[in-house]
């Protein structure tokens, strides 16, 4: 117990600051995502769950601020921006859900087909990144390259037993799709999730998630 004692409150601020909060202004709500490395804030109406921006990339803490250098921004193309600090204030209210399986940030790695899989190359700066954090998900499309913004879409979700269900607050795309429940099936082998039903037209699809390490 002496020997695990250390090692717990070493790890305690990890599991204190991956969370995820909220605040509202001006019947906005901003979702922010803070996992061990990685920041992610998105703003969407209050009243119809409309997408209006999200930013996001790794970070460093210094107390209550963190300063975020942006692998995307989908409102580049009118501010500029490439970095923000962020400071946590009270107004930051903590909406973190029990954890669930898969938690972390996966990269999209492709696709089941007949023929068998069909991989993407991890390396390249176009990507599609999906982060599962205290029963909350967002996947997001960018090019860090370019800092282009393609599309985004979150809200909450629950796995478990290899059910996976995601339930749709905000979506860049398309609004009809807000409040949709999306069951799926999953498979974990080492670092791929295999993800596995219809998506949020009713389409088949079998996809492949690769595990991003920081």
């Amino acid at each position: 117990m002496k020997n695990i004692l250390p090692l717990i409150l070493w790890l305690l601020p990890l599991f204190i600051k991956a969370q995820v909060y909220e605040f509202n202004q001006e019947e906005i709500t901003h979702r922010i995502f803070i996992d061990t490395h990685y920041f992610i804030e998105t703003a969407f109406s209050s009243e119809d769950n409309s997408f209006l921006f999200t930013r996001g990339g790794f970070y460093e803490e210094q107390g209550q601020n963190f300063s975020v250098n942006f692998e995307f921004n989908s409102t580049f193309a009118e501010d500029s921006l490439q970095t923000m600090r962020y400071t946590k204030t009270s107004d930051w209210n903590n909406v973190s859900k029990t954890d669930q399986a898969l938690e972390g940030k996966w990269l999209m790695a492709g696709r089941v087909k007949p023929e068998g899989e069909q991989r993407r190359n991890l390396d390249r700066s176009r990507k599609t990144m999906k982060i599962l954090l205290d029963g909350h998900f967002q996947w997001t499309a960018f090019d860090t390259a370019s800092m282009r913004f393609i599309a985004a879409g979150g809200g909450t979700y629950s796995a478990s037993e290899g059910n996976y269900v995601e339930m749709i607050d905000y979506f860049s795309r398309n609004t009809k799709t807000v409040g949709k429940k999306l069951p799926f099936e999953y498979l974990r082998k080492k670092d791929d999730w295999y993800h596995k039903g219809n998506n949020s037209k009713g389409a088949p699809m079998h996809e492949i998630w690769s595990f991003r390490k920081n």
